[in-house]
């Protein structure tokens, strides 16, 4: 009596130079690496939420900038804009363009989004 060799798991879109390496390796050691990875993957989530913070301290405007906008009948609700996510974008202030007689500054919503940071535009900082 012979046993069916189980199928070998479809691979990830991983790069020839990962994915070859690892099916070379013993179960153990794939376990390892495995654990390893989940690990690696938590301590980046982290970290992104460090830079986050760190950024959010550093470029968030203040109560001053956000009464100004409310002022001026402009929603500071992130659930106001389409594609702003509730829970961690914040309004910042950023400059487009500087000339010797003037600078292009706008109010911008900005959040995380995997490795990439995301912008919505909301208004100019001084309306014409």
């Amino acid at each position: 009596m012979t046993q069916d060799v189980p199928e070998k798991p479809p691979a990830p879109e991983l790069p020839k130079y990962l994915r070859e390496p690892l099916e070379n390796q013993s179960p153990e050691r794939l376990e390892a690496v495995a654990a390893y990875a989940a690990d690696l993957a938590e301590w980046k989530r982290r970290q992104q939420q460090v830079e986050l913070d760190r950024r959010r301290v550093e470029e968030e405007v203040d109560e001053e900038d956000l009464k100004e906008l409310d002022e001026r009948e402009i929603s500071t609700d992130p659930d106001d804009y389409e594609d702003v996510p509730t829970n961690s974008a914040y309004i910042t202030v950023k400059t487009t363009k500087e000339t010797a007689d003037k600078s292009y500054r706008y109010f911008y919503w900005q959040w995380r989004e995997g490795d990439s940071w995301k912008n919505e535009y909301i208004a100019p900082v001084n309306p014409k």
